[in-house]
């Protein structure tokens, strides 16, 4: 199975780390349409520019994608481009996290990255993004297209909205529930609701931003 990780900067390349450390078969490309110019990426992965490239490898071989971007709306809009060209989502789950067995539900093109956590009873949406060293506690739902930062602690029983972005180091406290579209601030520590649309930032957060 070929696998084109969809983006070319330092988190496509960490996402490639992880591939490579579950000793991924089959050949992988980058993509990147933005860089036209950027030829092989390490001397060794050939870096794809557009549609047509993209149908030739996968008219070759069975071939799925994964993201390698962060941003949730970057990671709607690449998720739909590539699904439009009829080529299949992958997840990547890196060998060095811990995904407890109890009823958690991962949904497709989904990031799971060195040292994450999670426990048990644990939903997460399409295309969210886990970064390195989070912590997701017991029967949190996340939804979909979703980026928790490095560091992020979730508590048990937390929700977190579509298209939501926390960021580095936030903590959110039990059974507290982060409205779609919001930015939560690094370092943050939210102890209630959050409505959606919001940006929250500080030690308890709060609402700085709000957009209907």
């Amino acid at each position: 199975m070929n696998t084109i990780i969809v983006g070319s900067s330092g988190f496509a390349r960490e996402t490639l780390e992880v591939m490579l450390q579950t000793r991924h078969q089959g050949e992988i490309y980058f993509y990147d349409d933005v860089n036209l110019s950027l030829g092989n990426i390490y001397d060794k992965y050939i870096c794809l520019h557009d549609e047509l490239s993209v149908k030739a490898i996968a008219a070759k071989n069975p071939t799925r994608f994964v993201l390698g971007t962060g941003n949730p709306q970057l990671r709607i809009s690449l998720y739909n481009k590539f699904s439009s060209w009829g080529v299949e989502p992958s997840n990547i789950i890196s060998m060095h996290a811990q995904v407890g067995l109890s009823n958690n539900k991962l949904g497709t093109a989904i990031n799971i990255m060195t040292g994450v956590v999670i426990t048990c009873g644990v939903v997460i949406g399409d295309g969210t993004l886990v970064n390195l060293n989070c912590t997701i506690g017991h029967d949190s739902i996340i939804g979909k297209f979703v980026e928790l930062s490095p560091g992020v602690h979730l508590s048990g029983n937390c929700i977190i909205g579509d298209e939501v972005f926390v960021g580095t180091g936030a903590v959110v406290l039990p059974k507290v529930k982060v409205g779609s579209f919001s930015v939560v601030g690094a370092g943050s520590v939210i102890t209630k609701d959050v409505p959606e649309g919001s940006t929250i930032v500080g030690v308890p957060g709060r609402v700085v931003k709000s957009v209907n």
